[in-house]
């Protein structure tokens, strides 16, 4: 559920499942992933919402983006993050650690796939949902 995003930019790691078909099916753009290359330079928006593809997010961050957008962000704000929720064998367990996730399309400071850590980063209620298991 990605209502409140404007683009879905899919970042390919040869899968060879359905992921590019359900992907596109809601619209999404698909690039290939290439070494050293950083993606945030293809998004069209002026914010990139970073995801694992295992992660989804609950109605209640989705309403939180929803109110997020609707709002008129100070300049001096580039980063927000949201508390994650994380499937294990004994169920759902809340993960005390708040993940930099949104970010301003001019953020430059990557940890791998997703923003590093920013503490001043504003939280948004509602989680993300690490799913483990398929």
């Amino acid at each position: 559920m990605l209502f409140p995003c404007d683009e879905i930019l899919i970042v390919d790691h040869d899968s060879q499942d359905a992921t590019l078909d359900i992907a596109r099916a809601y619209g999404a753009r698909i690039l290939p992933a290439k070494p050293g290359i950083s993606y945030s330079d293809s998004a069209r928006g002026d914010w990139i919402f970073a995801l694992d593809p295992r992660e989804s997010i609950t109605e209640s961050l989705a309403a939180s983006l929803f109110e997020w957008k609707a709002e008129s962000i100070p300049e001096n704000v580039s980063a927000f993050s949201m508390y994650r929720r994380d499937e294990t064998i004994e169920g759902w367990i809340s993960n005390p650690i708040a993940h930099t996730r949104l970010v301003r399309a001019n953020w430059n400071r990557w940890a791998g796939h997703f923003p590093e850590t920013d503490v001043s980063a504003v939280a948004l209620e509602g989680h993300l949902l690490h799913f483990v298991f398929p």
